[in-house]
């Protein structure tokens, strides 16, 4: 087999069908073809040359080496999931005399509930940027916006300019597998968007450039440099460096549950397809009702 994994032919071809799913993020797919690849360097060192002569047998020790090393189940469970997406294309090919990850399941994990922050680190986090700047502004009007319509970094870095109704205070994005939203958001998430558009155009910042949110160069601003910007002000204002832009999407989805809103419109505003993706947000809302009885009542 060749060293370079990359060139694999039956990666190549698994590579070519997942760039036809919809849906499939150009992340999810490095995973899937990063974790098969893996996989199949595994068989070559264990003198098993080819992913079609893989066993049963095979797939259960390469993951026992994995929790050999205290590797998470969640990460486990993702291999798992690369490599049946991998045999099952290798089969619908009819490549394989029997698929040997079949009977295999995925391993169970503790839900870990998301992180989140409370109204007051949210403030302290929005209040950070120096808006006199050009970067400050924009920074500040991008988590102001991201805070008040919870969506997702890549939907926020890909607003474009006919994304979004200053008239009637909504944006327009598309989420995962193809789906379109409008969101709502509120009076100071508009003040802010509004002094942001003002500045481009008073300073004349790339005017042409269809995106919204862009770098001093007028090119859109990256999901790199905008977790570099966040960690900048959680530095500055003490907070968790372990806060991520996903963070204020939980922040949103727990601050409206806390202040009565239904779980079925939270669902909607975040995009979910199933209702159960949104209900782990209760139990965060149940927990800081538990914490404050604890910490609040005489006899807590």
């Amino acid at each position: 087999m060749s060293s370079d994994l990359k060139k694999d032919p039956l990666v190549d071809s698994f590579l070519s069908s997942l760039r036809l799913e919809k849906g499939l993020s150009e992340n999810t797919i490095k995973a899937y073809t990063n974790d098969c690849q893996a996989f199949i360097k595994w068989l070559f060192l264990n003198k098993r040359y080819e992913a079609v002569n893989a066993t049963e047998e095979d797939v259960e020790n390469y993951l026992k080496h994995f929790q050999s090393i205290n590797l998470s189940n969640t990460t486990i469970n993702r291999k798992i999931s690369s490599l049946k997406h991998f045999f099952n294309h290798l089969s619908k090919k009819k490549l394989l005399k029997s698929n040997p990850i079949i009977n295999i399941s995925g391993l169970k994990s503790a839900k870990a509930l998301p992180k989140s922050l409370s109204i007051i680190d949210v403030k302290s986090l929005i209040d950070a940027p120096d808006c006199s700047t050009f970067i400050g502004l924009r920074d500040r009007t991008m988590i102001e916006l991201m805070y008040a319509t919870g969506v997702r970094i890549s939907e926020l870095i890909n607003l474009k300019y006919t994304n979004i109704d200053l008239n009637r205070s909504l944006i327009k994005v598309m989420g995962k597998g193809g789906k379109e939203r409008m969101i709502p958001f509120g009076d100071d998430a508009l003040s802010w968007l509004m002094d942001y558009i003002e500045f481009r155009r008073k300073n004349n910042l790339s005017l042409n450039s269809r995106d919204f949110f862009i770098s001093q160069q007028g090119k859109k601003i990256t999901r790199q440099a905008f977790w570099h910007r966040l960690k900048i002000y959680l530095k500055a204002t003490d907070l968790p460096m372990d806060i991520s832009p996903h963070t204020l999407r939980h922040a949103f989805a727990t601050h409206l549950l806390n202040n009565g809103a239904d779980l079925r419109s939270v669902q909607m505003l975040l995009g979910h397809s199933d209702l159960s993706t949104t209900q782990i947000y209760t139990h965060i809302a149940k927990q800081r009702l538990s914490d404050m009885v604890k910490q609040h009542h005489p006899r807590g």
